[in-house]
């Protein structure tokens, strides 16, 4: 016969162990302060956690799992289904943090940065002027990020578009960066590891579907000029 609560908050992780072995009291106080869920308390002011409670914890921990929503969707979902609305359905995810913001290691001087591209170190050297590219902290140094720009780079140069001609969209960029920054803002401020990995996941939700909104409005617009 399953339990039927109230269970305090350590009852209601070792309910959870099972399936989230990693689950702490600090996430289960994370997601009652992100107002995802509201145990009770007792007269001497603990939480008293109920069955209903801890299936939506175990709920929101399988969406974030399985499916890497953050936690702003979860808590929409949520909320639209105790309105009794049908919630939104969610378009397709794009890469996880952990694949969106992976890197290989990758070090290269500008000179091997020019060759692993197949441009110019003229090129190069234009791009860090002009800001398009940065170098590591050393001052030298280029990851593979710097590559996939250079190369793109190359392509658009190839076609009349210099370095400086890109200092635009390095700019676009870098407002999109601060607008998504004001969405993790707190969870960054927080440090603590749930919160540093639900930041990951928005950033990286956003940053994917930005890019998406980027590429539809170019295209539309671009195929409007070639039909007038």
């Amino acid at each position: 016969m399953s339990p039927t609560g109230p269970f305090s908050i350590g009852e209601a992780i070792n309910l959870l162990k099972d399936e989230f072995p990693t689950v702490t009291v600090s996430k289960l106080r994370f997601l009652e302060g992100e107002g995802l869920v509201r145990p009770a308390r007792s007269t001497s002011g603990y939480r008293e956690f109920g069955t209903d409670d801890v299936e939506r914890v175990r709920y929101i921990l399988r969406q974030q799992r399985d499916h890497f929503l953050p936690l702003k969707v979860i808590k929409s979902k949520l909320t639209a289904w105790e309105r009794g609305e049908e919630p939104t359905v969610d378009g397709a995810p794009g890469a996880p943090p952990e694949t969106y913001f992976a890197s290989s290691g990758v070090s290269m001087d500008a000179d091997e940065l020019a060759r692993a591209a197949g441009v110019t170190t003229d090129l190069i050297t234009s791009l860090v002027r002009h800001g398009v590219i940065e170098p590591d902290d050393d001052g030298t140094t280029f990851d593979e990020d710097d590559l996939a720009i250079a190369r793109a780079a190359g392509r658009l140069a190839a076609r009349g578009l210099e370095a400086r001609h890109l200092r635009a969209m390095r700019l676009s960029a870098n407002r999109e960066i601060d607008l998504l920054t004001q969405l993790t803002g707190p969870l960054l401020r927080h440090r603590s590891p749930a919160s540093r990995k639900e930041a990951a996941e928005i950033l990286a939700d956003c940053a994917q579907a930005a890019g998406d909104v980027q590429d539809a409005i170019v295209r539309s617009q671009l195929r409007d000029l070639l039909e007038s």
